[in-house]
């Protein structure tokens, strides 16, 4: 096994910065684990089945064999680096995703070889287009019954719009795959069997000569006009050389505009063939483009090159409370070198902090490093106040980088602790799961005193409190899932608002007009001020805005975040001895809860894009059971063997819906569900809410 010590001499150029995506159980994390035995990290290759994997360490991802949270691994081939982060597919754990890619140069893209491009497939794909991160794809499990490269190949290029060719053909089909026909050498590579440590090189198979003749003109056809001198050579009908293939191949990857595409099974030594693609085709962190940020002093934008000589800049994407040394911070140094020991600057927060160490992370094993270079992916010990999404530069030279969005939760959890000492521990606790979690969010319910947990689905609500109970040692008690509704408003509306007290001989004054319209979903919260002529003087402008946003997080009509809507601050008066900030965020409050009951208020609720795979025999009630579920029905394709039902669906209407497909079905059909959108609770229903909440009684 490769002695974990990295060699810190490689030039930049050598490095590769690849996540592994897909849709959930396609096999990225057997992927993964392939990689590290023919890399020679691990003795043998770990499996999902067996629950020895090196990357899913996590107890919970071990038993239920799905991946959680990303896991980092610097690991080495043919005289590269390559960091790779694996990334959970599941779409409670989007948010994983959504951080991994912010910070890679390239990705394999995995594919199950049964079922083509899957929903999930097509959410992580336009989440890495949305990064412009530059991909190789990878058809998997080619070796089960029902495995069908072309039908993938097709798949691809017709559900995701992209400009693929394949680079590699299989050779045979399920339990007779054996092996592939790389296009580029125009040689065939064999195993014997899944122990079989290497491949052997071989002739093409007389059978496969013409098909692969035909592949390799339609992908050179493709890439020639991505080289110039690639281009001139096969227009003139010269034979290329290998070396002008891969270029060619190359640049039009990098270029983000062509997705080479190879298949096989990733438990074989097949993956050597993919390791080769990644060093050929993927890029360095030397190829992409420069990062862009902002002067945080002047708002100008500022260009770091990937380069040590240049200002440190570097961005915190994950933080992970580790059990042997506290608070790890993951970054990705961009440019400069990041030093164990040094203070850098946090110009998203204005602050300073120490370094602590600086660690190569090899899942959940570690090595000490005494500086980090431009490219590198490294693990920090000692922030203590750096978040996900914070920029880390040199304080002499600030810079702030974009940063990560994530999405709002959908669901909720309302917990209590069992006894007294799991009350003073869940504070602390739930403090680092936030930490660690950006789309986890607490609240407290000021009525009733309830702590309530937001997260973006069931699975994800039920893994933080197994993490509460298992590395906390925290008990709760929950209630039942609730769903994250939200308010808005239809209509316009104006509304004014004084507040006068008097108080121990002094007096309070504030007086405010404001005017709301709706806005587009997803919109948020708009506050505009258009105060003329010195109304009201400009240090009250802000509290009056922080009494508006504060009353709209706390719901206007059922005790939901009221959302959408453009507020204007138009008017007002105040007092020249009397007037304060509390006075003008109380009248703030006042006149937003009046003007949104006078603008026809609404429910919103959340609305799932679910897709169902079932056997065609129980289509009819799949469709049937959704329907009754206010369901919008988009249509139904053959994938493989199985038909996938497609819809959209409200989130509450589908609580306990994994036993419901399951007595459907007889145990056969399976579903996948991520957010949609929010849309307009039907009235009778939003009626219902409004009348149960505490807020519809008072």
């Amino acid at each position: 096994m490769a002695d974990l010590t990295t060699d810190r001499s490689l030039p930049v150029s050598e490095f590769r910065n690849i996540g592994i995506i897909a849709h959930i159980d396609a096999g990225k994390t057997t992927t993964t684990e392939r990689i590290l035995f023919d890399t020679g990290r691990t003795y043998k290759h770990g499996s999902v089945d067996s629950g020895d994997t090196m990357t899913d360490w996590m107890d919970q991802e071990r038993e239920r064999g799905i991946t959680i949270v990303s896991a980092a691994i610097t690991t080495f081939w043919k005289k590269h680096r390559i960091n790779i982060i694996d990334t959970p597919g599941h779409v409670d754990f989007t948010v994983e995703v959504e951080r991994s890619l912010r910070v890679l140069d390239g990705a394999i893209m995995i594919f199950d070889g049964k079922m083509g491009v899957e929903a999930q497939s097509e959410t992580v794909w336009h989440q890495a287009d949305k990064y412009k991160v530059p991909r190789l794809c990878f058809v998997n499990k080619l070796n089960l019954v029902g495995g069908d490269y072309y039908m993938s190949l097709k798949s691809i290029e017709e559900r995701l719009g992209a400009n693929t060719m394949t680079i590699s053909l299989p050779i045979g089909i399920e339990y007779d795959l054996c092996g592939e026909v790389d296009l580029v050498s125009m040689k065939a590579y064999t195993y014997e069997s899944i122990d079989d440590n290497k491949l052997t090189e071989g002739s093409i198979p007389e059978d496969m000569q013409a098909k692969a003749e035909e592949y390799r003109a339609k992908l050179l056809d493709t890439v020639a006009e991505f080289d110039e001198e690639v281009m001139m050579k096969y227009l003139e009908g010269e034979e290329l050389t290998e070396e002008e293939i891969k270029r060619a191949i190359r640049k039009a990857t990098v270029s983000g505009k062509f997705f080479p595409v190879m298949g096989g099974d990733s438990r074989t030594a097949i993956v050597t063939k993919m390791l080769d693609a990644v060093l050929d085709y993927l890029p360095s962190p030397l190829d992409v483009p420069s990062v862009k940020g902002i002067d945080p002093k002047t708002g100008e934008e500022l260009v770091r090159k990937t380069d040590n000589k240049d200002p440190l800049s570097a961005l915190a994407f994950k933080i992970q409370t580790d059990p042997h040394v506290g608070r790890l911070i993951y970054v990705r140094v961009y440019s400069g070198i990041l030093n164990s020991g040094s203070y850098i600057y946090n110009a998203t927060k204005g602050k300073q902090e120490r370094v602590g160490r600086l660690l190569l992370m090899h899942a959940d094993k570690r090595e000490e490093i005494k500086e980090a270079f431009a490219g590198e992916i490294v693990a920090v010990v000692g922030l203590k106040q750096v978040a996900t999404g914070d920029s880390l530069c040199d304080e002499a030279n600030p810079i702030v980088l974009e940063a990560i969005s994530f999405p709002e939760p959908v669901i909720s959890l309302a917990i209590e602790p069992k006894t007294k000492s799991d009350q003073e521990k869940l504070g602390q606790a739930l403090g680092k799961l936030l930490d660690e979690d950006p789309t986890l969010q607490v609240t407290t319910n000021h009525e009733t005193g309830q702590t309530l947990l937001a997260g973006m689905g069931e699975l994800h609500l039920e893994i933080i409190v197994d993490r509460l109970k298992r590395e906390f040692n925290v008990e709760v008690s929950t209630g039942a899932p609730q769903v994250a509704y939200r308010e808005t408003i239809s209509g316009n509306a104006q509304a004014e608002a004084k507040y006068v007290r008097q108080t121990g001989g002094r007096g309070q004054y504030g007086h405010v007009y404001l005017r709301v319209e709706p806005l587009g979903r997803g919109e948020g919260v708009q506050f505009v001020n258009e105060i003329k002529g010195g109304a009201i003087p400009g240090e009250f402008i802000k509290p009056v805005e922080n009494g508006v946003r504060e009353a709209l997080d706390n719901g206007i009509v059922a005790g939901y975040e009221c959302t959408d809507l453009k507020v204007t601050l138009y008017d007002g008066s105040y007092h020249e001895v009397d007037s304060s900030e509390i006075a003008f965020k109380i009248a703030g409050s006042q006149a937003i809860q009046q003007a949104v009951k006078q603008a026809n208020p609404v429910i919103l609720e959340p609305i799932m894009k679910i897709e169902v795979t079932t056997p065609e025999e129980f289509m009819g009630d799949v469709i049937g059971d959704l329907s009754s579920k206010r369901a919008q029905i988009q249509g139904s394709e053959a994938r493989g063997q199985v038909t996938v039902v497609l819809g959209l669906v409200p989130l509450s209407e589908l609580f306990g819906y994994a036993t419901i497909i399951r007595s459907l079905s007889q145990g056969r059909a399976a579903y996948y569900l991520e957010p949609s959108h929010y849309q307009e609770l039907p009235s009778h229903l939003a009626d219902e809410i409004i009348a149960s909440s505490d807020k519809g009684h008072s």
